[in-house]
């Protein structure tokens, strides 16, 4: 073979492999560009049966699903993630987020506009106006909610309950007397995780116990220094140390949902935490009202702390417009709301859920909601951010972990607030 036939031919293979290269690249773009990269925490047993009913939507229209989970039961360390991955321009399209921390984004001018979904699907008359005020930034809808959750359950053993004539106590003080029955009886009172985010999930129970939705929202909501400073604020601090002497001495730092296990497993009698631990319950094959017993934290009854899960998609190239919307359709369905929501422990996001398929937890859980929405004392968990801003939120947060923590008096702690809140401004 000639020098020159050697040279023909290398040439040939050349460009016959760039030609390979460019048709495996436009196939792995085509490919990229039929998957939506879903960022969450969502990592527990009940939390990954709920999310498959999500994937299972997503691929029925069409887009495959890429997981990026990062756990952490509040969030915080996939928030951490998230930054630095849009600080280096790189962000997933779509990311799990609460409360504020939409504006945050949005305001950068990082979402995308679903404004045309949103008209399309009817979300304005499906969604709950208090939902809809951190799915919009300027009127444009920017994130998706796919559950409404409440902060004030208590969820029980019943087992426990049955074997010590104990019923759902109506009032803090029952509670009290309760949790004295139940110790001297062998058990822990209280399953608690001694992590910040769950000690703000006591507070908020009990500031809306201490002094009802209007006091809630003026503290936490309106972060006004009387309401801050006031006698009514030293008792939710004195529920926080009576519920303090309830847990165990090996709380400090334990996962949420290893705490729902106690209660589960009958070690603990109780757990004040969201909804979100029905789903543990319902994972291990527990029902409600035959193995566990939900009930609203003593003095709430009838008030809805929530806070909801959104997915935001971040902007990209036109061409994943079209998984973007394909994934936000997806939240926001009918079907998916439901069967989602069942698993999830949470209730959909959309008020024309049927209450078919869920449990008396959950259609107490909708009641409660319709008529909180109705009379406006639907108000925004603190402890999850919907009631005020991540600065102020991490101050409160400090001083509250710090009480739980220490043997502080209420009245020290008062004046701690005031002075914390008034600096994160």
């Amino acid at each position: 073979m000639t020098k020159k036939t050697i040279s023909a031919a290398i040439a040939a293979i050349a460009a016959l492999a760039v030609c390979a290269s460019t048709t495996a690249a436009a196939a792995a773009a085509a490919a990229d560009s039929k998957t939506v990269e879903v960022m969450h925490w969502w990592t527990s047993g009940g939390e990954a049966r709920a999310l498959s009913v999500l994937k299972d939507g997503v691929k029925q229209r069409g887009f495959g699903w890429k997981d990026a989970p990062i756990a952490g039961g509040g969030g915080e360390a996939a928030r951490t993630v998230l930054k630095a991955r849009v600080a280096s321009g790189n962000p997933p399209e779509a990311m799990q987020m609460l409360g504020f921390t939409i504006a945050e984004y949005a305001s950068q001018d990082l979402l995308t506009n679903l404004d045309p979904l949103a008209a399309k699907e009817g979300w304005d008359k499906l969604v709950p106006g208090p939902i809809q005020r951190f799915s919009k930034v300027d009127g444009h809808w920017v994130a998706v909610p796919v559950d409404i959750h409440r902060t004030n359950w208590i969820w029980a053993n019943k087992k426990i309950f049955d074997q010590l004539h104990l019923t759902p106590p109506k009032t803090f003080d029952e509670l009290v007397a309760d949790a004295a029955v139940i110790r001297k009886a062998g058990y822990i009172p209280l399953a608690h995780g001694g992590q910040p985010w769950q000690e703000a999930t006591l507070f908020d129970s009990a500031v809306m116990s201490a002094g009802g939705p209007k006091f809630y929202t003026q503290a936490l909501v309106d972060l006004d220094p009387k309401a801050l400073g006031s006698k009514t604020m030293e008792k939710a601090f004195d529920q926080m140390r009576a519920l303090r002497a309830m847990v165990d001495p090996s709380f400090p730092g334990r996962d949420w949902n290893l705490a729902t296990a106690m209660v589960i497993n009958g070690k603990a009698a109780m757990q004040i935490m969201g909804d979100w631990a029905k789903g543990e319950f319902a994972n291990a094959g527990k029902k409600a009202n035959v193995d566990y017993l939900c009930f609203q934290y003593p003095g709430t009854q009838g008030d809805f702390i929530f806070n909801t899960d959104q997915f935001a998609t971040f902007k990209k190239s036109d061409a994943s417009l079209a998984g973007e919307y394909a994934f936000a359709s997806t939240v926001l369905d009918k079907d998916v709301q439901a069967k989602f929501n069942q698993i999830k422990g949470s209730i959909p996001a959309r008020l024309d859920v049927p209450q078919d398929g869920f449990d008396e937890c959950g259609q107490k859980s909708m009641a409660d909601l319709r008529a909180a929405v109705k009379s406006g004392t639907m108000v925004g968990s603190f402890a999850h951010g919907h009631a005020m801003t991540d600065g102020p939120k991490n101050a409160v947060y400090d001083v509250v972990t710090h009480f739980f923590n220490s043997n502080q008096s209420s009245a020290d702690a008062v004046k701690q607030l005031v002075d914390a809140v008034a600096n994160a401004k």
